[in-house]
């Protein structure tokens, strides 16, 4: 039977809400719903950015299990603008799945996420 590992970022709205960044349980790794906030949790300007970060800390999680981009399998976007959101994604995702982008991908318009100013959150899935 495997068991479950987990990591944290330790900012404070992981106890209040009563979460983990990431829960990995045999080959499977799942990465709660990311957004770009810095290590202080501030959040960065601009929805490109907070792109660029979001997979930022995506990256940070799977280095914690050894785990790369190529290991995602399945990502779900989350954006407050969707014609914005639409174009940072196509810049973004190949930035950091590289020119092919191999990975099954959703991309959902939503009215608000849960921080303000959050223009982003994605969730990963990945397989090692």
């Amino acid at each position: 039977m495997s068991k479950k590992e987990f990591k944290t970022f330790d900012m404070p709205w992981e106890k209040v809400y009563g979460y983990v960044q990431s829960v990995k349980n045999g080959d499977t790794i799942w990465i709660s719903g990311q957004l770009g906030h810095d290590s202080d949790g501030l959040l960065v300007e601009g929805m490109e950015n907070q792109f660029r970060q979001t997979y930022a800390n995506i990256k940070t999680l799977l280095a914690e299990y050894d785990a790369t981009s190529d290991h995602i399998t399945e990502e779900v976007i989350y954006v407050t603008d969707m014609k914005t959101g639409f174009e940072a994604r196509k810049i973004t995702g190949k930035e950091f799945y590289g020119q092919d982008c191999i990975v099954a991908s959703t991309i959902i318009g939503v009215t608000e996420l849960a921080l303000p100013g959050q223009t982003v959150e994605i969730k990963i899935v990945a397989k090692i």
